[in-house]
């Protein structure tokens, strides 16, 4: 699992846009992107008109920070997304939002997808009743995710769940927060994903 050492709310202010990777500071007035809305340094207040392959970019680099991936892993989602049938762009946000760690964090389970693929990692959930390590391991439907019994256990992990008790989950998933589980019951579509990006700029980018 790669990580960035990175300051992570730069990053949200580079894409002048919530990328929610700081948990709960990101709906709190300390956000850095309500205080400062504009791109860090010493020149971020100045207007940069960007066109063409900038702007391309730039929605590839926010759809990969939202999910926290590294060029290689988002690369290698673009090409499964490739191969299947449909519009390449609705198959890659699908397969994006299948993702275990993302399935978690929407859930309530975990304050961030970064706290979320560190439970993964970890060994704190069972899909199907077998554990998973890998926060890229894509659910399918009627997938039952739950907390270990040991770890559902932990006052910590239960605060979690507490705090987005009523946290709004997308359609595509039904959470029981009493036996802390999600189930997948359909696979996610265009309208599921929240962040505001243009898909067929980032197909566009690696179809050169």
């Amino acid at each position: 699992m790669s990580t960035s050492q990175n300051a992570v709310c730069r990053r949200c202010r580079v894409e002048k846009t919530k990328l929610f990777l700081k948990g709960s500071k990101c709906l709190s007035s300390k956000c850095p992107v309500e205080r400062r809305s504009y791109a860090p340094g010493q020149h971020g207040r100045i207007r940069r008109r960007i066109l063409g392959y900038g702007i391309q970019l730039r929605e590839k680099q926010k759809l990969k920070r939202f999910y926290g991936m590294s060029e290689k892993q988002f690369r290698l989602f673009f090409t499964r997304a490739e191969r299947q049938k449909g519009v390449t762009g609705e198959n890659l946000l699908s397969l994006l939002e299948r993702r275990l760690d993302n399935v978690v964090f929407l859930a309530g389970f975990a304050l961030s997808r970064a706290q979320a693929r560190l439970l993964i990692a970890h060994g704190h959930f069972l899909v199907n009743g077998r554990k998973v390590f890998v926060p890229s391991y894509p659910v399918a439907k009627e997938d039952k995710v739950v907390f270990r019994d040991q770890s559902a256990k932990r006052a910590g992990l239960r605060d979690v769940v507490e705090t987005h008790r009523t946290k709004t989950v997308p359609g595509w998933l039904e959470v029981d927060r009493e036996n802390l589980a999600v189930r997948v019951v359909s696979l996610p579509t265009r309208a599921d994903v929240t962040i505001p990006v243009e898909e067929h700029l980032v197909v566009e980018l690696y179809s050169k």
